[in-house]
């Protein structure tokens, strides 16, 4: 007599659950590091407050250039002088943004989908990092717009025409920059998980380092090498980061692997040691 191979009740329900379908391949082959990024670049829109910051950084951008077209002497308006002070508050909401880019996945939950989907973590982090430098690059080309539209406002009432003159390392510098400041923020948000106390610190922290660094002269050394302030303000004074020098890009490097290298690994292996639920 055969034996009986219908499963029983109990073995239908211990079977592990299929494996869950990829919209870009079959059963069991996992999405690809571009399909993770893009997938990252869509939740930055998908939240009110990433739709918003977005919108705002597009404002500021544009709002710093009709402030200088509206106050600055003819002399100044300038394409180079519209770019380099419109990279300021960019900077500082970049980082946001890339705090909500990783807290968001914590306080709405959806970690548990993203790491069901993706087992391997680090691959998400990955993503993030890649999708933050986008947003980061895309911010640069924004910036690079709204000032070329407000130096051919200032050429069409009588600037003088070298008001366009600028350097690719500018740009350059810039792309540099804002890089830096969306990866600090992803830092911070993998290594605190918690969207208010990396916001916090994330601006307090820099900026205490930087008065301190300017009131006590034994910590003025350090600072110079510590203060993300100062070794990335060269970045994008003109003529941006082709006027840097050996020292500078060390120093801008040590205070980089700093704020930025330090708590990015630890969030990375609090992130994968962590228990999502």
């Amino acid at each position: 007599m055969s034996a009986d191979t219908t499963p029983s009740s109990t073995e239908t329900l211990t079977r592990p659950p299929a494996v869950p379908q990829y919209a870009d391949g079959p059963a069991g082959q996992r999405p690809s590091l571009l399909r993770l990024t893009a997938v990252e670049l869509r939740k930055l829109a998908d939240t009110r407050a990433g739709y918003w910051l977005l919108i705002v950084i597009a404002l500021l951008s544009a709002g710093i250039v009709t402030v200088l077209l509206l106050s600055a002497p003819e002399a100044d308006q300038r394409f180079e002088n519209f770019f380099a002070l419109a990279q300021f508050p960019v900077g500082v909401l970049l980082p946001i943004l890339g705090i909500l880019l990783v807290t968001s996945e914590f306080s709405q939950r959806t970690a548990v989908t993203t790491f069901a989907l993706v087992p391997q973590r680090h691959r998400v982090v990955v993503a993030k990092l890649a999708a933050g430098a986008v947003a980061a690059l895309v911010s640069v080309l924004v910036s690079v717009a709204t000032s070329a539209v407000g130096t051919l406002l200032a050429t069409l009432g009588g600037n003088p025409p070298d008001a366009w003159s600028t350097s690719a390392f500018a740009v350059l510098g810039a792309a540099v920059f804002q890089v830096v400041s969306v990866l600090m923020g992803i830092a911070f948000g993998l290594l605190l998980q918690n969207t208010p106390l990396a916001i916090v610190l994330s601006l307090v922290l820099p900026i205490a380092w930087s008065m301190l660094g300017g009131m006590i002269s034994k910590l003025r050394t350090a600072a110079e090498w510590l203060d993300t302030g100062l070794t990335t303000a060269p970045l994008i004074e003109p003529p941006g980061a082709g006027d840097l020098t050996g020292g500078q890009w060390a120093r801008l490097g040590v205070s980089v692997a700093v704020w930025v290298g330090v708590p990015l690994v630890a969030g990375l292996v609090r992130t994968i040691r962590r228990e999502v639920s």
